[in-house]
């Protein structure tokens, strides 16, 4: 890749009009293999898909609501506006830099190369192990929709047949991509809205003031520890917004498009999952069993009671299209970010894994590496024992924020060193307000997933997570130190505040004239000139 080439993919045939995208693309220093062929509905309904609403909510609620009672609901709001800082930080970053992968690239131009590259490892094995968790998740589900006893091995069997569909669907090629996703956020959005709407007409035994009464939770100890522990409910709910952003080179005007997907994500999926939570706490007839714990499946006794067996049945199909178009969407993002990486020759195997099929306009190893190594974590951890997985991937709920929160801090370096972001999407005189509010909000989040609330485990088994984060951050650390992968390949990279990077030492050296590759022209010269980081450019919020 060339600078000089990308400007000459950008203008397009000869004679033709050029393409705007391409020109913007091609001024940051890439040429685009993809089709923009994902629209503003599938770009937003990738994210509500990767969010999952009726994934997160049905993975933790029970848990959730025994550990700190109908309240819990209220975390929802905590973390939706603190994830809303997050995704309007991202927003102006993918407005000024919408280049496949997210927050590799997006690290790797606020900060430069080393930087980028961590947050791309982390961000990285946690999407892999994400989509492993996912699957395994969904394996029981499957068991229960064919009538088959449920069981280790057929949880495993289903998981990887869950994998393998989902992988096919991926290779069709963007709109096959497209299409997938705004059905299953569609089959989800209105399943979810019948199953509550049913649930509150027929079989509802509470009012809207159960959300203030604990029934006893939390009565052992400190109640904030407790709403803390159960909000983490809303906290792993909160993310894949990001996923709109790792599509940005199939995405039409992707500055303007890709921060609405961000906010409606957030928008849509947070009031759904307010709404299917609250559907189910104030259908659940003995709150106070819950609590206690001799219940503990809530939500398979509420659906089998509102709907029958065979309902319930259909209600499961609902939540297993869910699954799958989770899948869907994190093997998308995982395989963009895979691409990313190589097409910057920063992971090993990088030539083949940097390859876009010319009929399909996907990346086909990318893709088939996004399910085998999911597929390799859930095997090799069922084969361990019975509770292995859920160790393994632990890693995935910090990793997400960890990633986030490096992207996020990135950002608010690169503001104080001058950066003005000049995308389609800006906050303004508003920016460094929001900035330090998401990391506040990041940082309180890390913290809470990280804290150990099993003082009778082993200490390994009750800082698990934190332990997960230290040893993938560590080994990375160790990779860079002996491979010194980030220094290969000449892509641009710390450029966001106008300096240019040294190869060597990854450091500002001088004012930039452009990326890295050569002098850059159109969109991204001017988002790094004297004039867009002056107070005059400055001119306020563009949403």
């Amino acid at each position: 890749m060339t600078d000089a080439s990308a400007r000459a993919t950008a203008a397009g045939p000869p004679g033709g009009a050029p393409d705007a995208d391409a020109e913007r693309l091609a001024a940051l220093g890439y040429t685009s293999e993809f089709k923009r062929d994902m629209s503003l509905w599938a770009n937003f309904s990738l994210g509500f898909t990767y969010l999952s609403p009726v994934v997160g909510v049905y993975t933790l609620f029970a848990s959730s609501l025994r550990t700190a009672g109908p309240p819990m609901v209220w975390s929802f709001l905590i973390a939706g506006v603190g994830q809303l800082l997050v995704a309007l930080v991202f927003s102006e970053v993918v407005a000024q830099f919408p280049v496949a992968g997210g927050v590799y690239p997006w690290a790797r131009r606020l900060w430069g190369r080393t930087w980028g590259w961590l947050t791309g490892w982390v961000y990285l094995l946690a999407l892999m192990s994400t989509i492993a968790a996912v699957a395994y998740g969904a394996g029981p589900y499957v068991a229960a929709l064919l009538g088959v006893e449920p069981s280790t091995a057929t949880t495993v069997w289903c998981a990887l047949g869950l994998l393998a569909l989902a992988t096919v669907i991926n290779l069709g090629g963007t709109r096959v991509l497209s299409a997938a996703a705004v059905f299953g956020f569609a089959a989800e959005l209105l399943g979810a809205l019948a199953v509550g709407a049913w649930l509150l007409l027929t079989h509802r035994y509470h009012g809207l003031g159960v959300v203030f009464d604990s029934f006893g939770a939390g009565a052992g100890g400190s109640y904030t520890d407790a709403f803390l522990a159960a909000g983490l409910i809303a906290v792993f709910l909160f993310f894949g917004f990001e996923a709109c952003g790792d599509v940005a080179e199939e995405v039409p005007d992707p500055g303007r498009q890709i921060p609405k997907s961000m906010r409606r994500t957030i928008y849509v999926g947070g009031a759904a999952a307010i709404g299917v939570s609250l559907a189910l706490v104030m259908s659940i007839k003995d709150i106070g069993a819950v609590v206690s714990g001799s219940d503990e499946d809530p939500v398979a006794a509420v659906l089998h009671d509102a709907f029958g067996a065979t309902g319930a049945r259909v209600v499961i199909g609902v939540v297993l299209i869910s699954f799958l178009s989770c899948v869907l969407s994190l093997q998308a993002a995982a395989s963009r970010l895979t691409y990313s990486f190589a097409r910057d020759r920063m992971i090993a195997g990088s030539r083949l894994l940097a390859t876009v099929s010319v009929r399909l306009r996907v990346p086909p190893y990318a893709l088939l590496l996004a399910a085998a190594l999911p597929g390799v974590i859930i095997v090799g951890a069922s084969a361990l024992s019975g509770g292995a997985l859920t160790k393994i991937i632990s890693f995935s709920s910090i990793g997400i924020y960890l990633a986030f929160q490096m992207v996020v801090l990135a950002s608010l370096r690169a503001r104080l060193r001058g950066w003005r972001p000049s995308g389609d999407f800006r906050l303004g005189r508003w920016g460094l307000a929001v900035n330090v509010g998401a990391l506040v909000y990041g940082v309180a989040a890390i913290v809470n997933i990280c804290w150990g609330r099993t003082p009778d485990a082993a200490w390994y088994d009750d800082y698990l997570v934190l332990l997960s984060a230290v040893i993938v951050l560590a080994a990375g650390g160790l990779y860079l130190l002996l491979a010194r992968p980030h220094l290969r390949g000449d892509a641009p990279s710390g450029d966001a505040t106008g300096l240019a990077m040294d190869p060597e030492t990854d450091s500002a050296t001088r004012p930039a004239t452009g990326p890295a590759t050569g002098p850059a022209t159109g969109p991204a010269a001017a988002a790094n000139s004297p004039a867009a980081n002056s107070p005059a450019a400055d001119r306020g919020p563009v949403t």
